[in-house]
């Protein structure tokens, strides 16, 4: 048997309990409720940061899946009767997948109205979560603005602008409640948790 089969796992964080980042988490609450779809080759990347981002935000909800049944994402969609809104730009590949411009988002509504839908996958990847779901496909967009260069330096050919799961669901957040720095300590969080893969890799030990 792989002994890497037999390691002690951590039933929070879902890491082997010697990597575990537990102690990273810094608990933020929310108006906003935040619902985390995944894509199954997410679940165990020791670089992903959805996890963390769950941990940190009481309440939240994650469920993985790259193809979701329509009845099932319903009943995650709009939970407590609030509007859901998928985090994901409008861009024009959008068109050449035969996926329509979505809905305006309302400016006007309120943080504890509003359900934030976030895609945790590549960007290759979240584009077929969109594709496959014509359920998402239908909400109004968030398109983040003004947001401070990515400190999500483990992942390879990463760009400034390309952020983290839980850095573009943190300014998501203070951007939906203008709140600026409201979710700072799950930012610096992520930096300790970005730290800690840096020296693991470092030491040849970054989990898999």
């Amino acid at each position: 048997m792989n002994t890497l089969l037999r390691r002690p796992m951590c039933a929070t964080c879902l890491r082997p309990a010697a990597t575990c980042i537990c102690h990273w988490v810094a608990p933020v609450a929310s108006a906003v409720d935040i619902l985390i779809l995944q894509h199954p080759m997410e679940v165990a990347n020791a670089k992903g940061s959805a996890r963390l981002l769950h941990l940190c935000l009481p309440g939240s909800r994650i469920e993985s899946g790259e193809q979701f049944g329509e009845a099932a994402l319903r009943t995650m969609l709009g939970r407590n009767g609030r509007q859901p809104v998928l985090l994901y730009p409008d861009t024009p590949g959008d068109r050449s997948l035969g996926i329509a411009p979505p809905p305006q988002c309302d400016p006007g509504l309120a943080p504890e109205n509003v359900q934030l839908v976030v895609l945790d996958a590549t960007w290759r990847k979240s584009r077929k979560m969109l594709y496959l779901n014509p359920l998402l496909q239908a909400l109004p967009r968030l398109p983040l603005r003004d947001t401070p260069p990515s400190h999500y330096l483990i992942r390879k050919a990463h760009a400034p602008d390309q952020l983290s799961t839980l850095e573009a669901s943190c300014y998501a957040l203070a951007q939906l409640e203008g709140d600026e720095h409201r979710y700072d300590r799950v930012i610096a969080a992520f930096d300790g948790f970005v730290a800690q893969q840096q020296a693991l890799a470092t030491r040849g030990g970054q989990p898999s």
